[in-house]
């Protein structure tokens, strides 16, 4: 079973596939979009849940999203469809670094994919080429909240704290109007969400050839999870305005 199959069957019951609960989503879109009436852009959206939500909560907005993962972008179209909001949305399936659009937009989202970019000062720079004069992005990253140990920078990646984060935007030209810290209950019920499902899944499909496999990799995700990072990792999303158009 490949990545995005496996990230399918984790995610279907926590659908916003960041340690965030519905309000903190719900928060974030209205700081993104303060008129309703937006263009948005989303850098690697996945199932486009983020663009979904923000397209049900207005209906003046109008929504892109580009991901390579032509599944997700299925089941995009296909929740799109059932909500109603789908001549409203437009889906590329191309690399976000690859992607051109004759339009600016007013909100650009990128939250959890700044490897994509190569971290998340290039992920900033990217979303400033898409981004209209006055324009907000919405960006979601890791920082460490304690003292990594080389094990879980190994596995994660090389963040900073949560200070230096904020403090390497600013230097960039960027001001940060709202924030949100992903609380410790927020990141439990993710991990404990992601990783139950996908043993619940192993369990129910006892006679799926890859049921063994899947039941492996939710053990070892829920072990790293617990053993590695739990108590270090933390999870910020940023609101953010140009400093200077």
């Amino acid at each position: 079973m490949n990545r995005e199959q496996i990230s399918a069957i984790a995610h279907t019951h926590h659908p916003i596939k960041f340690p965030l609960h519905d309000d903190s989503v719900r928060r974030l879109l209205e700081q993104g979009l303060p008129r309703g009436d937006e263009r948005i852009l989303d850098l690697g959206c996945g199932s486009g849940e983020w663009l979904l939500r923000a397209l049900s909560a207005h209906p003046g907005l109008r929504a892109e999203g580009v991901d390579i993962a032509e599944d997700s972008l299925d089941l995009a179209r296909r929740e799109a469809r059932r909500l109603g909001v789908e001549d409203r949305l437009t889906l590329h399936h191309r690399s976000a670094e690859e992607f051109a659009s004759p339009h600016a937009f007013d909100l650009v989202l990128s939250v959890g994919a700044s490897h994509a970019f190569g971290g998340l000062l290039p992920t900033l720079a990217a979303a400033r080429e898409h981004l209209a004069p006055g324009g907000r992005v919405l960006i979601g990253d890791g920082f460490w909240e304690r003292e990594p140990t080389p094990e879980a920078v190994e596995m994660l990646g090389d963040f900073t704290d949560l200070a230096s984060t904020v403090d390497r935007v600013v230097a960039e030209g960027w001001t940060p109007v709202y924030g949100h810290v992903s609380t410790r209950a927020e990141r439990d019920a993710y991990e404990w969400a992601c990783w139950g499902t996908l043993a619940s899944w192993a369990l129910d499909n006892p006679d799926d050839p890859e049921s063994a496999e899947v039941l492996d990799t939710a053990r070892v995700r829920r072990s790293e999870w617990l053993r590695v990072y739990r108590d270090t990792l933390g999870f910020v999303s940023l609101v953010l305005r140009r400093t200077t158009d």
